[in-house]
């Protein structure tokens, strides 16, 4: 399979840097305002800034920089591979103060990202220096200040994040050095590493253990022992490589050149999204924590409030459950037309205007019936008053929701958590918080309105079916033929047809008939009626326990809420792009790696 030239290994390198930075600066720009949150994206504003100088970087030579205590050779190191005095070295003293750019003719600091008044450029015309650019940096190790500018140790921190493959030299004497370390963890992201022990001439070998001591946090890769001042001296007699530093010579010269040059600088960018996204996950896992709480907190403090609105639902439906039952009733009379039974119900519906009516019949005197008119007017505001109370039992609990006590208590508890959390919110606030349980109050009263009516349509339903109505107007039915039978047979048979004729019944039979039928009727609707109750009251359980949940007291708290998701979603979208880069990051790396990088 033939390999893709060189300008479209450039145009994927930038494809994919391009999509990768544009979904970092897409999910950075829509992270919460929330303090860890606020730092990733700074954190994130930083890897853009690297994917510029990436872009100003494609079609310039590689960079490769030492790292290195002081008197570790590093000077003596790049002047061997150089081929040529070109820096100048000393031994056990910084003598590296200004960094030396060491590159062919033609190449520009500014075209490398770098400042060109940073360093001192020395420009050699030399094979060595054909795909490469080579900086030898002063000294971390030293005694000088590190937050001071223009010390060796800002100098060196300034020009590290320019360079592609870093050359770490240490001795026998000076591989643990802490200072060293801790500038190479701080510079290896972004960066692939080469380790190189020096003084080969007068040192034991001991990369075995420096490798020990370095494996936890990268990956070593290849290392080499080399006397620097040797190969110099070999490369000034025009002698080929030996030993070890020829190997290093054709990491540098051969397996870095063209397209494996390009795909370092890919890799280490790669490398250092990957652990800026680290860092990222590392800050949001230290603060999850107290999100975490805030959310636990909301679920209570929503779950008290809607225990206190389920008990005070049903006790309110408990109360009012004879108007529900007279509803209910009159739903199942509306459906279920005209017949015997249903007509028996409305009479039942109606008894009170009956009675008033036989009352006024009955009054002979203007003060009965001004006794009258004071009492079917105190029956009818009540039962409009009932009715009206019925109509706004929903209305009514949702009022129960402003109750003051109850919001400042679950403010002052929610207040806390957020505070703890670094959220920003103003649901905790008085006046916002009374919108928001008002807001609620409203929503639940026409969710609690609408399933009343659902009740009432579906238990008229379920007790008007083609069964329970031909058994309740049989039953009324056979009283009925009975009375009719008894009178029919006195009339035209006992008293008019029969041999022995018998007189017509008196009005005692006709009270005794009508008593009866009212004693029937009357049993048939309390069975009705109960039937009714019994499914009411299993109905009203089943609605206080759909109504009065915690998602009804949702929109209390709903700014917390939101920005508990935002946090979630920032956290989950962190993890998308971790697994993206994770992706790309497997499709460069390179089974057998000569350079080693950092692991964490």
């Amino acid at each position: 399979m033939t390999s893709a030239p060189p300008e479209f290994a450039q145009l994927e390198l930038l494809a994919e840097v391009d999509a990768l930075v544009a979904d970092l600066q897409a999910w950075a720009s829509h992270v919460p305002d929330w303090p860890p949150a606020r730092g990733c994206r700074a954190l994130i504003g930083r890897l853009n800034e690297r994917a510029d100088a990436l872009r100003v970087r494609l079609e310039a030579p590689l960079v490769v920089a030492t790292l290195g205590g002081t008197g570790t050779g590093k000077s003596t190191l790049v002047n061997a591979l150089v081929g040529a005095e070109v820096t100048a070295s000393g031994h056990e003293r910084p003598t590296t103060r200004q960094p030396v750019l060491i590159c062919k003719p033609g190449v520009s600091p500014a075209s490398l990202g770098i400042d060109p008044t940073e360093v001192r450029v020395v420009e050699r015309d030399l094979p060595a220096l054909r795909d490469l650019v080579i900086i030898d940096c002063p000294d971390p190790d030293t005694t000088e200040d590190p937050e001071q500018s223009g010390t060796n140790l800002s100098r060196l921190r300034t020009l590290l994040p320019h360079c592609d493959v870093l050359l770490v030299t240490a001795t026998q004497q000076k591989y643990r050095s802490a200072r060293v370390l801790d500038e190479l963890a701080s510079a290896a992201p972004g960066a692939r590493l080469a380790f190189v022990e020096t003084h080969a001439d007068v040192s034991d070998d001991v990369r075995d253990d420096w490798r020990r001591a370095l494996e936890d946090e990268y990956q070593v890769g290849e290392m080499f022992f080399v006397d620097s001042r040797a190969a110099l001296a070999d490369a000034q007699h025009g002698l080929e490589p030996r030993g070890d530093f020829a190997r290093l010579v054709e990491l540098l010269t051969r397996e870095l050149a063209g397209i494996a040059g390009q795909r370092i600088r890919r890799a280490n960018f790669l490398d250092l999204v990957d652990h800026g996204l680290d860092t990222c996950r590392r800050r949001l896992d230290a603060a999850l924590p107290a999100v975490e709480q805030v959310e636990t907190a909301l679920a209570e403090q929503r779950s008290r409030l809607a225990a206190q609105f389920t008990r005070e639902l049903r006790d309110e439906l408990s109360t009012s459950r004879r108007l529900w039952e007279n509803r209910l009733l009159a739903e199942v009379e509306r459906r279920w037309g005209f017949s015997p039974f249903s007509t028996v119900l409305r009479i039942y519906q109606s008894l009170g205007s009956v009675l008033g009516s036989v009352a006024l019949m009955r009054a002979r005197t203007p003060a009965q019936v001004a006794l009258w008119g004071v009492w079917e007017g105190g029956r009818t505001l009540r039962r409009m008053r009932d009715e009206r109370r019925a109509n706004v039992t929903p209305r009514r609990v949702a009022a129960s929701w402003n109750d003051e006590q109850e919001l400042r208590t679950a403010a002052i508890i929610m207040d806390g958590y957020v505070v703890e959390a670094g959220l920003k919110t103003t649901d905790t606030q008085p006046a916002q918080l009374d919108q928001q349980a008002q807001q609620a109050a409203e929503a639940f009263a026409a969710t609690a309105a609408a399933q009343l009516d659902e009740t009432i349509a579906r238990q008229a339903a379920r007790h008007i079916g083609p069964g329970v109505r031909a058994w309740y107007e049989i039953l009324l039915g056979a009283m009925l033929a009975m009375l009719l039978y008894r009178l029919g047979r006195n009339f035209f048979w006992d008293s008019w047809l029969a041999a022995n004729p018998r007189p017509l019944f008196g009005l005692e039979f006709f009270v005794s008939a009508a008593l009866w039928l009212v004693l029937w009727c009357t049993l048939l609707v309390w069975a009705f009626t109960m039937r009714l109750r019994r499914g009411l009251a299993s109905e009203i359980a089943q609605l206080t326990t759909r109504c009065a949940t915690p998602a009804a007291t949702s929109g209390v708290f709903a700014g917390i809420e939101q920005e508990c998701r935002a946090v979630r979603r920032c956290s989950d979208q962190l993890d998308r792009l971790k697994l993206v880069v994770t992706s790309l990051r497997a499709e460069v790396e390179q089974p057998r790696a000569r350079l080693g990088h950092r692991l964490v």
